[in-house]
């Protein structure tokens, strides 16, 4: 079960769900990240590397943004240290790219387009980062190796993928916390597939490689999330 990938879709991939459970999934995944990890990885990884270059300006675009949570954390850390940010939520879904603006209205910093992250709507080192987080597990391997090449290509930097580790007491611990907060149907089934959608460091760092990234790893992060970056 937890030997290889699984190729069963989900449903927020396959349109089965109504307007109604598409919008309680964006609010659900926004808490879901906030309590259990993505903004603590990213923290420790494309923060701590904008403070570590002292960076005064910068750019990032969010490849399948969601409803654009680690957006708003990039925006509020700029501001805390007076840097300017300019910050690009990519979404293909409608109602997502409007979330993102919705959600995002006292953060003038942030845009929304709308586009294919297999074909990234913009010019070559537009941004000097590009990042996405619990994106990369919809898609198969081969599309995992277009998104990394097209994110490789935007950005003048790194690129910072987060995704989840396909481990068995991650699948049991996310039983446990859709119970005891009651999560929606449609998010707990879809984050049980998604954790065996997932993927191994070795199998991650395999992707980048075909993606030819330079310097391309892999690190942990609690609780189970995998960080790929490159250009070290």
């Amino acid at each position: 079960m937890f030997k290889a990938r699984s190729s069963q879709l989900e449903r927020i991939d396959t349109g089965d769900y109504t307007p109604e459970e598409y919008d309680r999934f964006l609010r659900e995944i926004s808490f879901i990240n906030r309590f259990v990890g993505d903004n603590r990885a990213l923290r420790k990884t494309l923060l701590r590397e904008i403070n570590r270059g002292n960076l005064q300006t910068f750019s990032v675009v969010d490849v399948g943004a969601g409803s654009g949570e680690l957006l708003r954390t990039i925006a509020g850390f700029a501001r805390e240290q007076k840097r300017q940010a300019n910050l690009f939520g990519l979404e293909l879904n409608t109602i997502s790219a409007h979330a993102i603006l919705k959600e995002s209205k006292i953060y003038k910093e942030i845009c929304a387009v709308r586009g294919d992250a297999l074909n990234l709507p913009f010019a070559d080192n537009s941004f000097d980062y590009a990042i996405c987080s619990l994106f990369t597990h919809h898609f198969t391997d081969e599309k995992v190796v277009r998104i990394l090449t097209e994110m490789n290509r935007v950005s003048h930097h790194n690129i910072f993928v987060i995704d989840l580790h396909r481990h068995r007491i991650a699948y049991l611990l996310y039983k446990i916390f859709c119970a005891a907060f009651r999560i929606s149907p449609l998010v707990r089934q879809d984050g049980s597939l998604s954790i065996l959608r997932s993927f191994k460091p070795k199998e991650l760092k395999k992707l980048g490689s075909k993606a030819r990234l330079e310097n391309v790893s892999v690190e942990r992060h609690f609780p189970f999330r995998l960080v790929l970056k490159n250009k070290l």
